[in-house]
């Protein structure tokens, strides 16, 4: 990963307003893998994500889904949580790829957990990486692959 710039947060909320920030920097036809321990704040990243693009309805994780979609804003958001896989494999035969294709891709997808699909996600992407300093305090880190 080429790392671009990092930042530290004090609160879910400053969290939130960082991902604000960088939703409204980005267009469609964009990939955001989205790198942290649990609890390290992805979830709440996405809420701050979705928010900044527009989007006003509930945000949460789709563990259990695999995949929630967000429409309402200036563009979709396929939030993806790859928790429960474990091969690219196993996404593919879930239809996945289409969220990857960048030629194609009408809004922006998220995707948490990439690190258990590796190889399904070959476009270019940015990569945010949260880590946990303490209770409140996070670094987010963000940068690109390829």
């Amino acid at each position: 990963m080429k790392q671009l710039y990092s930042i530290e947060t004090k609160s879910e909320n400053e969290t939130m307003l960082v991902a604000e920030k960088i939703a409204n920097s980005v267009g469609k036809g964009v990939v955001i893998l989205l790198k942290g321990d649990l609890g390290a704040g992805k979830t709440h990243f996405v809420k701050g994500f979705a928010k900044g693009i527009g989007y006003q309805g509930t945000v949460t994780s789709p563990t259990f889904t695999l995949l929630n979609i967000y429409n309402g804003g200036k563009f979709p958001v396929y939030h993806f949580d790859m928790y429960r896989l474990s091969s690219s494999e196993e996404a593919n035969e879930l239809g996945f790829e289409e969220y990857f294709d960048l030629k194609t891709l009408d809004g922006i997808t998220i995707v948490e957990w990439p690190e258990n699909v590796q190889g399904l996600i070959t476009c270019p992407r940015i990569v945010i990486e949260i880590q946990k300093l303490s209770e409140n305090n996070r670094k987010i880190i963000v940068g690109s692959e390829l």
